[in-house]
C-alpha cells in the first residue's frame, strides 16, 4: 500500500492520470503482478481499521486528499478496489 499511495497518489500523481480511475488503471497496467497483493492489503487495512479508517489513512495521504476530489476515505478506497477488480 505504501508504494501505491506514495508513488501513484504522491506529489506528482497527475503524471499517471487526471482521475482516480485513470491513476489506478495506470498502476494496474504498470504492476500486473503486484496489484492482486494491493487488493489483499486494502481489504486487510479496511477490516483492521473499520472504526477509524480516516485516521488510519492519514499516513498514506502524501499530498493527495480524497476529499478534494469529492471522495471520503471509504469511497476513495471503494473506487480503488473497484478499478483493481475490473
Amino acid at each position: 500500500m505504501e508504494h501505491f499511495f506514495s508513488i501513484y497518489f504522491g506529489q506528482d500523481f497527475d503524471i499517471f492520470g487526471s482521475t482516480v480511475p485513470e491513476i489506478v488503471a495506470c498502476y494496474k497496467q504498470d504492476s500486473p503482478h503486484r496489484y492482486p497483493n494491493l487488493l489483499r492489503e486494502l481489504e486487510l487495512f479496511r477490516r483492521a481499521h473499520s472504526g477509524d479508517l480516516d485516521a488510519a489513512f492519514i499516513p498514506f495521504r502524501h499530498g493527495f486528499r480524497p476529499e478534494g476530489w469529492g471522495y471520503t476515505v471509504a469511497s476513495f478506497l471503494d473506487e480503488v478496489q473497484r478499478v483493481l477488480n475490473e
